[in-house]
């Protein structure tokens, strides 16, 4: 039977005790215990250092494996968008033998702390945040339980090299403005999603190469930061449609801002593609049933869920990964919402 004492030899390094851990990071041994088992009552600054110590030993705990589970956390899940990710993450998921254990925090970028206690108490194979954002604390405690985090779509910077998978956002925005550029539009407008986010900022720069390359200067009226739901697109695509010289075109950050849209020009009379070209960013199911049907950018949603949860599978074998951070290719698909600028 194996001790579970301040004084237990842990595996990886010999002679390593939660003892000494506690003496190279000026703590008493129950403190370290309670940063080792994710429990409350640590002050930031003391676990961070109980933390780095251990990171610095190589401490390794002497536990049994990790539970065939995987966590999948995202932000929200209000859109078909999510639950394509959640297909991809599944497939894998069930040929590894691993259940899902998805994990909604209604708009919140950041789990809280009930979560990371779960979380640490089940010991997963590990974690795939979806558009969210993990503390410092956070992604440091999963690390000493030596839990593997992935992010899909980070909505900031990772911290440590945490593996990452996202899709080629600038070339997707680039593809699409040039496929209206090349219809001869030139009052194109684009609805970003939050800047701060690399996925949206990604899109934006990708439309603002295009129309460099193109020699088409870009209207700062034309540019709005919206939010990534239909009520964004309606709000901001009318505001657009309501300029002096509006937009002949308007790609979008994603489908749903594009759907608003939609609805923005029906709401003034407008007719797409007769009146207004409108491209998407996604592909997701019902942009093929639009009317009409949506010329979009085609995120490979499904496989990049799948993508994240290979790392996370190759990591918890202890294999080391290729590539920390995986982008898939994005594709532009024509349909019926885009044509030449009428005449005015």
């Amino acid at each position: 039977m194996t001790s579970s004492g301040p004084d237990s030899t842990e595996p990886g390094r010999q002679g390593l005790t939660v003892a000494k851990i506690a003496h190279l990071a000026g703590v008493s041994a129950p403190t370290v215990s309670r940063v080792l088992n994710g429990q409350p009552g640590v002050a930031l600054g003391t676990r961070q250092r109980v933390e780095a110590v251990l990171r610095e030993q190589g401490y390794q705990r002497r536990e049994s494996g990790p539970a065939a589970i995987l966590e999948l956390v995202f932000h929200a899940l209000e859109s078909l968008w999510a639950l394509e990710i959640i297909r991809g993450v599944e497939q894998v998921a069930r040929e590894h033998g691993l259940a899902v254990v998805l994990t909604e925090m209604q708009g919140r970028l950041t789990p809280g702390r009930a979560w990371t206690e779960q979380v640490l108490a089940r010991r997963p194979a590990g974690v795939i945040a979806v558009f969210s954002e993990l503390t410092v604390q956070q992604q440091s405690q999963l690390a000493t339980r030596s839990i593997p985090l992935v992010v899909l779509d980070p909505t900031g910077e990772p911290l440590h090299r945490t593996p990452s998978v996202g899709a080629t956002n600038w070339s997707g925005g680039m593809a699409a403005t040039r496929h209206l550029l090349d219809l001869g539009h030139r009052r194109i407008a684009m609805l970003s999603g939050p800047t701060g986010w690399p996925c949206c900022r990604a899109r934006l720069d990708g439309y603002r190469a295009a129309m460099d390359a193109a020699g088409v200067p870009v209207d700062p009226d034309l540019v709005r930061v919206s939010t990534l739901y239909v009520e964004g697109g309606l709000r901001d695509g009318g505001e657009l449609l309501r300029l002096p010289d509006p937009p002949t075109a308007i790609f979008t950050a994603n489908d749903l801002q594009a759907f608003g849209v939609y609805e923005a020009a029906r709401q003034a009379g407008l007719r797409i593609p007769e009146d207004l070209s409108v491209v998407g960013f996604d592909d997701l199911s019902f942009t093929r049933w639009a009317g009409p049907p949506m010329t979009t950018v085609r995120q490979p949603l499904v496989r990049m869920g799948a993508a994240a949860a290979r790392m996370i599978v190759a990591l918890a074998g202890g294999e080391e990964l290729e590539q920390h951070r995986v982008e898939l290719a994005t594709e532009l698909v024509v349909r019926q919402s885009t044509a030449p600028p009428s005449r005015r």
